[in-house]
C-alpha cells in the first residue's frame, strides 16, 4: 500500500511513518519545511523534483494550504494521513488554530479529483463525548481547566474548537474520510503496546479516571484502520 503522510515530523505524524515503514508499505512523507527533512536523506537538493529518500521514505515538500499541492501529492497514494498540528509551540498553536479547518477543506477539494484515494485524519478529543450530547468541550470550566489538565493556557481551547469545526467539514463531505480522536488530552511519546481499546464518539476513560494512549499505539491503530478500513465517513476513538 503507497501511504502519504502529512505532518511527518511531527510527535504523531513520525511514529506513523515509522508504523507504516515497519509494516513494509510504501510511505511518502510531505512537510512545508525542506529544512525539517531528515539528514540523512539523499540528495536534500531534489526534494522538489520527485523527493528525496531517507529510511525508506520518500520526503517531499507540499503545502497541505495549497490545493495545486495536495492534488499532486495525492498522485499514486492509496491513503493520506493528515496527522497536521496546527503550530510547533504552544503560542504559534493558539495563533494558528485556524489551520485545521482550513487544511480539511483542502484536502476535502482536493480529494475530488482523487475520489479513490482514502483520508484518515487525527484529530482532537474536545468534540467527544462524556455523556450522551455533551461534549467534553463543552463540559463546565473545560477552558479554565486546561492549565493544570494539559499544561497549556486557557486559550487552547481555540485549538480544541477548531478540530471540532475540522470534523464537522469532513461530516458534511462525501469524501472517503476517516477521523481518529485519541482519548487523551495530550499524546506523547511512549511504549508501542499494540494493546488498547476502541469506540465511537465516547470518550475513554479507565475506571480511575484517566484516559491517554501513546502517540506509538495512536499510530498502531492509523495503520490498522489504513490496512483494515472499519470507519469509513465515520469518527473513532482510540485510548487505554
Amino acid at each position: 500500500m503507497r501511504i502519504g503522510v502529512f505532518g511527518a515530523t511531527g510527535v504523531i505524524g513520525s511514529r506513523v511513518v515509522a508504523e507504516a515503514v515497519e509494516r513494509g508499505h510504501q510511505v511518502v512523507a510531505f512537510t512545508r519545511d525542506a529544512a525539517r527533512i531528515p539528514p540523512e536523506a539523499s540528495d536534500p537538493a531534489e526534494v522538489t523534483l520527485g523527493g528525496v529518500t531517507a529510511g525508506g521514505v520518500t520526503w517531499r515538500v507540499a503545502d497541505v494550504l495549497d490545493v495545486a499541492d495536495v492534488v499532486g501529492a495525492l498522485q499514486g497514494l492509496d491513503v493520506v494521513v493528515n496527522a497536521l498540528n496546527s503550530g510547533r509551540d504552544i503560542p504559534d498553536t493558539i495563533a494558528n488554530a485556524d489551520v485545521l479547518p482550513s487544511a480539511a477543506r483542502v484536502l476535502l477539494e482536493a480529494l475530488e479529483s482523487h475520489p479513490v484515494a482514502r483520508l484518515i485524519v487525527i484529530g482532537g478529543a474536545g468534540s467527544l463525548e462524556v455523556r450522551p450530547g455533551l461534549q467534553v468541550v463543552d463540559v463546565e470550566g473545560f477552558a479554565e481547566g486546561l492549565p493544570q489538565a494539559l499544561q497549556v493556557p486557557p486559550e487552547y481551547v481555540k485549538v480544541v474548537l477548531a478540530h471540532r469545526e475540522a470534523l464537522g467539514l469532513y461530516r458534511l463531505s462525501n469524501r472517503n474520510w476517516t477521523y481518529v480522536s485519541p482519548s487523551a488530552g495530550r499524546v506523547e511519546p511512549g511504549a508501542r503496546t499494540g494493546r488498547f481499546r476502541t469506540g465511537g464518539d465516547r470518550l475513554l476513560v479507565r475506571e480511575d479516571g484517566t484516559c491517554d494512549i501513546s502517540a506509538e499505539d495512536l499510530a498502531v491503530a492509523v495503520i490498522d484502520e489504513a490496512e483494515a478500513p472499519r470507519h469509513v465517513q465515520r469518527r473513532f476513538t482510540v485510548g487505554y
